[in-house]
């Protein structure tokens, strides 16, 4: 099936938008049978609205020692890492799966 740009209006603030033939494609790839009803801005917009800032956690890093943040409250019988090292593990993890 062939696929053409379609305007349509958004119902929240009016202004016309484009819904491309490739988001279209999409659309029907994932089943989805009614088309976005809001502008990309407006969806943003609408996502993001009544969530709170993430509260974020200060600890030391269980393999390198460093400060770190992190998105929830460090217990202490489990090890927390700061991102350079939880990406580190998480590649090394990934290199031993495809082993």
């Amino acid at each position: 099936m062939m696929f053409e740009d379609k305007t349509l209006v958004c119902k929240d603030c009016g202004e016309e938008f484009v819904f491309t033939a490739r988001e279209q494609e999409f659309y029907e790839s994932k089943g989805f049978a009614n088309e976005p009803q809001r502008c990309k801005p407006c969806r943003d917009k609408r996502k993001n609205a009544g969530r709170a800032p993430r509260e974020m956690f200060e600890t030391t890093c269980s393999a390198c020692g460093n400060p770190a943040k992190v998105p929830f409250q460090p217990r202490e019988d489990r090890p927390v890492y700061c991102s350079e090292c939880f990406a580190k593990m998480k590649e090394n993890s990934a290199e031993t799966e495809a082993e």
